[in-house]
């Protein structure tokens, strides 16, 4: 079963191969990421973060969720060395490290509920588990940053969580925090596999802010693998990432 629905500003797709999987299933987890916009979008007044950057609640009066956003932000913050930071001129926007955090959230969902062959994909990140409807691993495109129609990258994925940080889609939208916020303009896009997507999401997005360092950055991490594209269209990856890569 598949569906896609607009929600947090993107589409979101659920496939679930596995039998016995019903449309309330799904309902739950499309639940799951409204609850998750409503909470954490800095284009609602009455979210929770804006509360937060109006000063009308404090974070120590915050949710739990909340209260786990900000402690992983700031665990990001110290592991890459500053170049991730959700604090802009004093307001916050955790949506650099939301988005993953809601995926991997949204397929755990589906995990206990029993299931174990199924993907979930907002905005072109996902987390996959198991195997696709032909029993084999999930097939997933790394999109040409200068022509939408072009798949540059198969990659053959399971049990992992893959995020793309770029400017082709959204527009300049990711900044370095150690340099006034200047925004990126030496990578274009800039993909991490990982074990899960929280992580694959919050290290792609400090990554991109690196520039042309981020890919040796990705390169140490245990676990992970990075392609990135620049400005002329070449690209560079991390030593790893070529065993995901299908050939035929």
């Amino acid at each position: 079963m598949k569906q896609t629905r607009i929600s947090m500003g993107m589409p979101v797709t659920l496939e679930v191969v596995d039998t016995g999987v019903t449309v309330q299933n799904l309902g739950s987890v499309f639940a799951y990421f409204e609850y998750v916009d409503r909470k954490f979008s800095t284009f609602k007044p009455d979210s929770e973060i804006s509360l937060i950057n109006r000063q009308e609640l404090t974070l120590g009066q915050s949710s739990e969720d909340m209260q786990a956003i900000f402690a992983l932000a700031e665990q990001t913050r110290l592991e890459t060395d500053g170049f991730f930071n959700i604090d802009r001129d004093g307001l916050y926007d955790p949506s650099g490290i939301v988005k993953g955090w809601a995926i991997y959230t949204a397929a755990e969902i589906l995990r206990q509920a029993g299931f174990e062959n199924y993907y979930v994909d907002a905005g072109g990140d996902m987390q996959v588990s198991g195997k696709n409807a032909q029993g084999q691993d999930w097939l997933v495109g790394i999109q040409n940053p200068f022509n939408p129609k072009e798949i540059v990258k198969v990659l053959s994925l399971r049990d992992c969580g893959i995020a793309t940080s770029g400017t082709y889609v959204r527009g300049q939208h990711i900044y370095n925090p150690r340099n006034n916020h200047q925004p990126v303009s030496s990578v274009v896009s800039l993909t991490v596999i990982g074990p899960d997507i929280y992580d694959a999401d919050r290290y792609a997005t400090a990554a991109f802010a690196m520039g042309p360092a981020g890919v040796l950055f990705m390169e140490e991490l245990t676990g992970f693998e990075a392609y990135m594209i620049d400005p002329n269209g070449l690209a560079t990856y991390t030593s790893g990432f070529e065993r995901y890569v299908r050939h035929d």
